[in-house]
């Protein structure tokens, strides 16, 4: 399985094409140190929560977007050296004394991939992106739970469903992935994505979803916590 380097960041709207060269920029050191993957996605569908919500996890402003993000790594060891290689690197160093956002306010953390169900080759177009706190003696139940619902999923249009267990995800000064969903210290957090051909088939694929009674599962997690939002992928390399 991968591991994974997650993100979720708050970019003022008007720095939209700014946010996507400096990250396509970045893609090329990321490659260089080791990752097999990066993805950069727009908010897009992203709802205002009771209890949590994206834009609250990063104190979007009215003016920015979330961006829902990351990196994919073979294993650990391999993303805990390129993020050594990263905080040494100069060309990054000069990078980071001009971003299009308010770092402070991005979280970020590392996760295990638990999960992965794949199928064909077809380009993602879309992606719902989630955070979610789950009792950490819960694991092999949210494991399971998501096992059987991810190939319903595929079954309705979605081309991949990625599931991430948290293993090492800091606390931050302002904003941080556990403040987030608001977890309890018996709670790790878990960041996953669906991946959809197109925006319209996410929602085909969500309306025949919620209709099959095969998706009706008692779920291992407070639900009234969890984070989700529909993103359009800006850059994937």
């Amino acid at each position: 399985m991968t591991y994974v380097e997650g993100f979720v960041t708050a970019v003022p709207a008007a720095n939209k094409e700014a946010y996507r060269q400096q990250a396509a920029d970045v893609a090329a050191f990321i490659k260089e140190f080791g990752a097999t993957r990066m993805v950069e996605t727009w908010g897009d569908d992203v709802p205002d929560g009771k209890v949590t919500d994206f834009k609250g996890a990063v104190q979007a402003k009215p003016d920015e977007v979330v961006v829902f993000s990351w990196f994919e790594y073979p294993d650990r060891a391999t993303r805990d050296a390129a993020n050594q290689k990263m905080m040494t690197d100069p060309r990054l160093k000069a990078m980071s004394a001009s971003m299009p956002f308010d770092g402070q306010r991005m979280i970020f953390g590392g996760f295990q991939t638990i999960l992965v169900e794949q199928g064909g080759d077809a380009p993602m177009g879309y992606i719902d992106g989630t955070l979610i706190a789950v009792p950490a003696a819960n694991r092999e139940a949210y494991r399971a739970m998501a096992a059987k619902t991810a190939p319903l999923l595929r079954e309705h249009g979605a081309s991949r469903v990625v599931e991430n267990w948290g293993d090492d995800v800091p606390e931050g000064k302002v904003t941080d992935f556990r403040r987030a969903v608001k977890a309890t210290d018996d709670e790790k957090v878990v960041y996953s994505w669906i991946e959809w051909p197109s925006k319209a088939a996410r929602v085909e694929g969500w309306q025949k979803a919620m209709a099959d009674p095969r998706m009706q599962f008692d779920m291992p997690f407070d639900g009234q916590r969890m984070i989700f939002g529909g993103f359009a992928p800006i850059l994937d390399v």
